[in-house]
């Protein structure tokens, strides 16, 4: 009796610092959420301002030439009159900051976690009452037209994305460079700068058996899953590594390296098709960013049976830095962006450049085949945006020029991305902003803006299936978003 009572206070102890612990995630949660709702609400309140400042020149030109069904309209001289919902918002900034997150917090419910799983994770199922941008607003906003003449949204005015479902992984200390979706969407990739690679899921029903931590020891540049299975995942480095990683043996299995000449690994596409990669790889320069900082290129082919190297493709004496890759669905076609604007075409069977042309002005920060394969995508690190057809070369079906996509600090240490939904219809592009712009390629309708991060948006992806997307930013965080 007595040993028991002298282990009692210590049962005791350890039983109140759990509960101090648990206390303080739920806290920390809250916390979180708290602030995603004020940042979101001050954007809102940032745009509406800038709307009121804009109704006095812009209505007198723009709604005064032309009708809305037909009818015209005679704007009131007051902008209280004119926009009534942007100015009954504007008044109520000054209210209280707890006033504004009770209002906020009715469209949030919090998911239960696991409690092996708090540490890393802040969850919630979001339920939006409206799009973000009241009706007013959306009908005032824009100032420009497509070429059918409907009105287009300034991107910066773009409705937020009505989110079904949304995660946030926070198990990263550093910026996050890139993350990815596995074959079959079940896993998820993400890298930092601080060189390590985490392989988690978003989803509460399939196994973490996978989940694994992996420590490169070098900044990560590049990720790419095995195109058949979720088995294997390509990593590399700023150090001219290329390991692969056996999820479910959780150990690399293959430690490879380019040559000291060429040690940024700055993408890795695997077959669809046979059991090869490509890497493309850079040497280096002095540079004031991650492109500026890119010397020559080499594209080598690998064997993913024998981990050993198959050809170099041929791309001419000195070329520029190969930035991106793409394969085509039967893995028989190759296309690469470079530094210097252009889009090259390897016949993988013969291992030669089948065709080219120059696509930008500018260095292209990343390049995807359309849905149909009839047309390929290119983003300029200018924030220019084509699509190019592949039956009629050089010839541009759309174009965007991202307003988001700023020169931040951030290009310091990330190349812009974009990713295409399974449709082939939205196009998820990175941004220098808290959130990134969604394009709706099909029709040139107006876009979606995602949800807010804390920091600049460094990385995207879209579910192999689903319509889920993944924004990765410079502040730690991956967010996973389900959308209708």
């Amino acid at each position: 009796m007595s040993l028991t009572k002298a282990r009692l206070p210590a049962l005791l102890k350890i039983s109140s610092e759990k509960n101090t612990i648990s206390s303080l995630k739920k806290d920390n949660k809250r916390l979180n959420q708290k602030l995603l709702q004020l940042q979101a609400l001050l954007e809102e309140k940032e745009a509406q301002l800038g709307l009121s400042k804009r109704s006095n020149g812009a209505t007198n030109s723009s709604i005064l030439s032309s009708g809305i069904g037909g009818e015209n309209l005679h704007p009131s001289t007051s902008s209280e009159d004119m926009f009534p919902h942007a100015t009954s918002h504007l008044g109520r900034i000054a209210q209280s900051e707890e006033r504004d997150a009770a209002e906020s917090a009715k469209f949030v419910s919090a998911r239960v976690e696991s409690s092996s799983r708090q540490d890393l994770y802040s969850a919630s199922s979001l339920h939006p009452s409206s799009s973000g941008i009241d009706d007013t607003a959306q009908k005032f906003y824009g100032s420009h037209f497509d070429d059918t003449g409907r009105e287009m949204l300034r991107e910066e005015e773009f409705p937020e994305v009505s989110a079904e479902f949304k995660e946030t992984f926070l198990g990263h200390t550093n910026p996050i460079t890139r993350c990815r979706f596995s074959a079959s969407g079940n896993n998820i990739a993400s890298a930092s700068v601080d060189g390590t690679v985490r392989i988690w899921t978003y989803d509460s029903l399939i196994p973490a058996s996978r989940n694994a931590t992996i420590y490169c020891g070098a900044e990560i540049m590049s990720l790419d899953w095995e195109c058949k299975s979720d088995r294997l995942l390509l990593i590399g480095t700023a150090d001219g590594g290329i390991k692969a990683w056996n999820v479910d043996a959780k150990r690399v299995v293959c430690d490879l390296s380019t040559t000291d000449a060429f040690p940024s690994v700055l993408d890795l596409k695997c077959s669809p098709v046979e059991p090869i990669f490509v890497s493309a790889a850079s040497s280096r320069r002095l540079g004031s960013n991650s492109i500026d900082s890119l010397g020559y290129a080499s594209l080598t082919v690998w064997n993913m049976k024998t981990w050993k190297v198959m050809t170099v493709l041929p791309l001419g004496e000195d070329p520029p830095a190969i930035t991106s890759l793409c394969f085509n669905h039967n893995g028989k076609i190759l296309a690469a962006s470079a530094t210097d604007g252009m889009i090259h075409m390897f016949d993988m069977s013969a291992g030669l450049q089948i065709t080219g042309w120059p696509a930008h002005d500018s260095a292209i920060s990343s390049l995807l085949f359309g849905p149909d394969e009839t047309s390929i995508f290119s983003l300029g690190s200018d924030g220019k945006i084509f699509e190019w057809s592949l039956q009629n070369q050089g010839r541009v079906l759309w174009s965007k020029t991202s307003s988001w996509f700023s020169d931040s600090e951030t290009t310091k240490y990330c190349r812009h991305e974009m990713a295409l939904d399974a449709n082939g219809r939205q196009l998820l592009v990175t941004s220098g902003s808290l959130r990134a712009p969604i394009y709706q390629v099909q029709g040139h309708s107006n876009g979606f803006r995602t949800l807010p991060h804390s920091a600049a948006i460094t990385t995207v992806d879209w579910h192999p299936t689903l319509p889920i997307f993944l924004t990765g930013s410079a502040d730690n965080s991956v967010r996973v978003t389900s959308i209708p």
